[in-house]
């Protein structure tokens, strides 16, 4: 059972790799379209600029590495202090199915305000996993 947290997790570690592979094939389908000049990557803001048409994936895989880098860092203590229950493996599936939803609605340009409402139900579960995990250790169990 413990190892079940593992799942979500490698569903969440294949939509960095999905995120990652549409925005390598967005850039590289825009340079061929496009040829970049040299001032055009000379600088992180020319660069930014260059491929801003095609941005929305490599926007999505930032935000994949700032609250999911907490999700990834207790997945681990989770197992190591045999913590992944029933409940923490239910919270771990709704994280990572609202960060799909999220990728999903960000890299195709969806509803800001859905895009915010999602973002921020999952930040809750997370928060939810993290204090039942303080909970559990600071009672001992």
């Amino acid at each position: 059972m413990q190892v079940d947290i593992l799942w979500p997790t490698f569903l969440l570690v294949a939509l960095v790799y999905a995120v990652w592979l549409l925005m390598f094939v967005k850039r590289s389908g825009h340079m061929k379209a496009n040829p970049p000049a040299k001032e055009d990557l000379a600088t992180g803001e020319a660069a930014l600029r260059y491929f801003s048409p095609v941005e929305m994936p490599a926007n999505n895989l930032r935000n994949l590495f700032e609250m999911p880098v907490l999700y990834f860092a207790l997945v681990p203590l989770l197992l190591i202090t045999r913590h992944a229950d029933h409940l923490q493996i239910l919270l771990a599936w709704i994280f990572v199915l609202l960060r799909v939803a999220h990728s999903v609605i960000h890299a195709t340009k969806g509803p800001v305000m859905a895009r915010f409402a999602v973002y921020a139900l999952s930040c809750a579960i997370l928060s939810a996993m993290w204090i039942g995990f303080a909970i559990d250790i600071a009672s001992g169990r």
